[in-house]
């Protein structure tokens, strides 16, 4: 597994946690970079990652709501929305090219989540790839 991918991991994983434990994911992130709870610490593609999801959660959750064709994002698993939620905020705002995002996020959810999960993760980053264009 490389660098990035494990960074896209964590930033998950951190996300589900915030979540599951009902934290502030910032808060949950600043805790960890100050006192890790692993060998490894957070890097900073990470950090960049958990903060850009939640400095976009609003602009996210509404474009998953809106072309994920009869699922509301509290309906989705927890695992699909913290996968999607950063595959989301690659597609939309990262660095990478759209494609690479998707991949890695449809590889996490493989890994991750459901046997459906893959499938529904693919479909619904490649809309929104589909109509980047399109958003102001």
């Amino acid at each position: 597994m490389g660098a990035r991918t494990k960074s896209r991991r964590r930033a998950i994983d951190l996300l589900f946690e915030a979540e599951q434990r009902q934290v502030n994911a910032t808060e949950l992130l600043k805790e960890r970079l100050a006192t890790p709870v692993t060998d490894a610490p957070l890097n900073e593609f990470t950090a960049n990652l958990v903060t850009g999801v939640v400095d976009n959660w609003s602009q996210i959750n509404d474009l998953l709501a809106t072309y994920s064709q009869g699922w509301s994002v509290e309906r989705m698993p927890a695992v699909d929305r913290a996968i999607l939620r950063v595959g989301a905020f690659e597609v939309l705002f990262g660095e990478v090219p759209e494609g690479v995002a998707i991949s890695e996020a449809v590889a996490i959810a493989t890994e991750l989540s459901t046997d459906d999960s893959p499938k529904f993760v693919n479909g619904l980053l490649a809309r929104l790839a589909e109509v980047k264009p399109t958003l102001a």
